[in-house]
C-alpha cells in the first residue's frame, strides 16, 4: 500500500462528493419547491441506491469508459440519496414563525429562500454530506473492478491471500479517512449553525469561496481526464497473480529490449479488460488471457462449436481475429484449466486420484465453487460436470471466488473447483485430481493483442513481436504454481518474482 493508492482513493471520494453535492442540492431544492415533481425525483434516487455497485459501474463504463471517471460517477450517484433527502428535510424543518417574520419584513419567496431557509437548513445538508462521505469511502473499493484505482485491489488481493496484516492496514486507512472527513465536515456544520456562526469579512469570504470553488473544479477535472498513454504500450493490471506476473514480464522485457515505455494501468477484471482491448478506440494494447477463456467467456462459444480436427487454440485465434480484430500470440506454456481439488483429509481417508473415484463417495462430500460455475450459460458448469461424471454431492454451494480458499481451509468444503496454476492450492493442501473423462477444456495462456499493434509501434519498437515471442513456451504450469505461490503465499512483490524468473530463463541480465 502506497501513498499514491491512498491519495487515489481519497481524491476519488472527494470528487464524487463534489459532483453529488452539485447535483443533490438542486434536486433537494426542486423537491422542496415542487413536491409533486420532487417526489418522483427522489423515488428515482432511491432506486439508484438499490442497484448493485458492480452492475452500476458496468453500465456507466459502457458510456464513460474504464478508469476513475466511471468510478467517480458511480460513487456520486450512490451519494445523491442522503444529500438530496437531507436538503429537503432541512428546508422543511425551518420554523414557520421565522418564515412569517421574513415575509413580514418584506422578503420575497426567492430572497427568503437564499437568505433564511437555505442558511438554516445548511447544517442538516452538511449532515447528509457527512453520511454520503462515510458510505463513499467504503463503496470506493469497487472502483478497482473498472480500472478506477484506489484501495480496492489491495483488499481483493489481501482477502484472497488471507493476509490479515494487509487487510487490517487497509481497513485502518479507510477508517482514518472516514474519521478525518467526518471531523472536517462536522466542523463546517458547527460553523454554519446559527448560534456559533461568526462571519468573516466579506473580502476574506469572497477569496476563500473562490479558492475553494477552483480547488473543487480542479479535483473533479483531474479525475475526469483520462491518463495520457499515447506512444506507450498500455496494459491493465490483472485481478489474479498469474496475469499480474505475465504483465510484469512484458513490462520488463519490452523496456529492456526496446525503446518503448510500458504503462500498466489500474487493476481490471478479464471481461472488462477484453472490452477495452477490442473496438475502434481501445484503451489498451494487449492482455494476458487463456484460449479457453476467450472461447467461452469473450466469444460466448463452447467446445462443441470447435470443428472436428481443429484445436481449441487455432479455432479461437481464427474466430477472435474475424470477429474482433484481435489475435493470440504463441502459448506461453501453462495450462490454467479448471481442476478439481480435494482436501488432504479426503486423500487420507479415501486415497482418490481421479475425479471418477469420487462417484461412490460424493454423497458424503461437500462441493464448492465460485458463483460463475453454477450458472446455466455454457457447458463448463456444475450441472454438465456432475452429469458427465455421475456425481451427486452431499451439498454443492457457491462461494465468492476471493473467499473460496478461506472456506476450504476452514473445513466448509471437501471438494473445490480451482485453477490448475494457482499457488494457493499448495497452501491449502489441495490435491488436484485427474480429469479422467476429459471434461474440462484446455486453458493455455497466451497474450491477446490488437491486429494493428505491431504496425502502430513499429517506429519505436520494430522487433516488438519478436520480444513478446520470447515468452512463448517459457512458463510451464509447474512454473506458474511456484511463481504464484511466491506472490500469494510468501508475499513477495510481483515485479521481483517476475524479474527473477526472467533472469533464470536468460531473458534478462541479473
Amino acid at each position: 500500500m502506497s501513498f499514491a493508492m491512498i491519495w487515489d482513493h481519497l481524491s476519488l471520494v472527494l470528487s464524487a462528493l463534489i459532483l453529488a453535492a452539485a447535483a443533490g442540492v438542486p434536486l433537494g431544492l426542486l423537491a422542496y419547491l415542487c413536491p409533486v415533481v420532487g417526489k418522483a425525483l427522489l423515488w428515482v434516487v432511491d432506486l439508484i441506491q438499490t442497484i448493485p455497485a458492480l452492475a452500476l459501474l458496468g453500465v456507466i463504463m459502457v458510456f464513460a469508459g474504464p478508469g476513475s471517471p466511471t468510478a467517480m460517477i458511480g460513487l456520486a450517484l450512490y451519494s445523491l440519496l442522503p444529500i438530496a433527502r437531507n436538503c429537503v428535510l432541512g428546508l422543511s424543518q425551518v420554523p414557520g414563525h421565522l418564515k412569517e417574520a421574513a415575509a413580514g419584513m418584506g422578503m420575497g419567496p426567492v430572497y427568503r429562500l437564499f437568505h433564511v431557509d437555505i442558511p438554516l437548513a445548511a447544517p442538516m445538508l452538511i449532515t447528509g454530506i457527512r453520511i454520503a462521505a462515510v458510505n463513499a469511502i467504503g463503496t470506493a473499493v469497487f472502483a478497482s473492478f473498472v480500472g478506477g484505482g484506489g484501495l480496492g485491489g489491495l483488499f481483493y488481493t489481501a482477502i484472497r491471500q488471507q493476509d490479515m496484516g494487509k487487510i487490517l492496514a487497509g481497513t485502518a486507512v479507510l477508517m482514518g479517512m472516514a474519521l478525518a472527513l467526518d471531523a472536517g465536515l462536522g466542523y463546517v456544520e458547527r460553523r454554519l449553525s446559527r448560534d456559533q456562526r461568526k462571519k468573516l469579512p466579506v473580502p476574506v469570504r469572497a477569496v476563500g469561496s473562490a479558492a475553494l470553488a477552483l480547488a473543487c473544479i480542479a479535483l473533479v477535472v483531474s479525475t475526469l481526464l483520462p491518463a495520457d498513454t499515447s506512444g506507450q504500450l498500455t496494459l491493465y493490471d490483472g485481478d489474479y497473480s498469474e496475469v499480474k506476473l505475465m504483465h510484469s514480464m512484458v513490462e520488463q522485457l519490452v523496456e529492456d529490449k526496446t525503446d518503448l515505455e510500458v504503462v500498466i494501468l489500474d487493476q481490471m477484471t478479464q471481461v472488462n479488460n477484453h472490452n477495452e482491448l477490442k473496438g475502434s478506440d481501445p484503451s489498451c494494447d494487449l492482455m494476458f488471457s487463456y484460449d479457453g477463456t476467450v472461447l467461452t467467456t469473450f466469444l460466448g462459444l463452447d467446445t462443441s462449436d470447435i470443428p472436428a480436427g481443429e484445436t481449441l487454440y487455432d479455432f479461437v485465434n481464427e474466430t477472435v481475429r474475424e470477429r474482433e480484430g484481435l489475435r493470440l500470440l504463441g502459448k506461453v506454456g501453462l495450462n490454467n484449466t479448471y481442476s478439481i481439488g480435494v482436501t488432504q483429509e479426503v486423500i487420507d481417508r479415501y486415497a482418490v486420484s481421479r475425479i471418477s473415484d469420487l462417484v461412490p463417495l460424493a454423497g458424503e462430500l461437500d462441493f464448492g465453487a465460485e458463483h460463475e460455475f453454477y450458472t446455466e450459460e455454457g457447458s463448463m458448469k456444475y450441472r454438465p460436470f456432475a452429469d458427465r461424471y455421475g456425481l451427486q454431492f452431499k451439498s454443492a454451494k457457491p462461494v465468492d471466488v476471493v473467499l473460496k480458499y478461506s472456506a476450504v481451509e476452514s473445513g466448509a468444503f471437501d471438494v473445490m473447483v480451482v485453477y490448475a496454476t494457482d499457488g494457493l492450492n499448495k497452501r491449502a493442501g489441495l490435491t488436484i485430481l485427474e480429469d479422467d473423462l476429459g471434461f474440462f477444456p484446455e486453458y493455455y495462456g497466451a497474450f491477446l493483442v490488437r491486429e494493428d499493434l505491431f504496425d502502430d509501434f513499429y517506429e519505436a519498437a520494430p522487433d516488438l513481436e519478436q520480444v513478446l515471442d520470447l515468452l512463448t513456451g517459457q512458463v510451464s504450469s509447474e512454473d506458474m504454481v511456484e511463481l504464484t505461490y511466491a506472490v500469494d503465499v510468501d508475499g513477495r512483490p510481483v515485479a521481483e518474482v517476475a524479474h527473477q524468473f526472467l533472469v533464470s530463463r536468460g531473458l534478462l541480465s541479473a
